[in-house]
């Protein structure tokens, strides 16, 4: 699978995975209700949903450049940190903002999430390569073809 539907089940699978973790832990973590997390929650995820097409053809445009092809487990670490970085830098102010809380505040409260995010982030990405294979800017190249021989 790739392109356009690769993308989309995957936006799916991980941000309905993902609205339902930061629900609980956005409630757990301070004195608002699940509603009120909820909501946050939602929002996060269409912030980090735009935030994923833009980041990851970003990504994967890169990553269709460099010789050494896969997703190693370096590779990986990278994308999670640059996805996760860039949220943060978008969820922080609406945290704040959302809970009545200060930008300090909102930093500190969203690290728990960040490292959820960062282990699940990796998780998911390569439990979706397992179960989807990997995209076509990632996968091995075939070997080139010696002149002469048939294709």
């Amino acid at each position: 699978m790739q392109g356009f539907q690769r993308r989309v089940i995957y936006i799916t699978l991980y941000e309905g995975i993902a609205i339902v973790a930061a629900s609980a832990g956005l409630a757990l973590l301070t004195d608002a209700g699940l509603g009120h997390s909820g909501l946050l929650a939602v929002a996060a995820s269409v912030i980090a949903v735009i935030w994923n097409l833009v980041f990851n053809a970003l990504f994967e445009r890169w990553e269709s450049r460099q010789a050494v092809r896969g997703r190693s487990v370096r590779r990986r670490v990278a994308h999670a940190i640059g996805f996760e970085g860039g949220l943060v830098a978008f969820l922080v102010p609406m945290f704040a903002w959302g809970l009545g809380v200060t930008l300090w505040q909102a930093l500190v409260m969203d690290l728990g999430l960040v490292v959820f995010f960062l282990v699940y982030t990796f998780v998911f990405n390569w439990a979706f390569d397992r179960v989807f294979g990997l995209p076509a800017s990632a996968a091995p190249r075939a070997p080139a073809s010696v002149a002469g021989q048939g294709a």
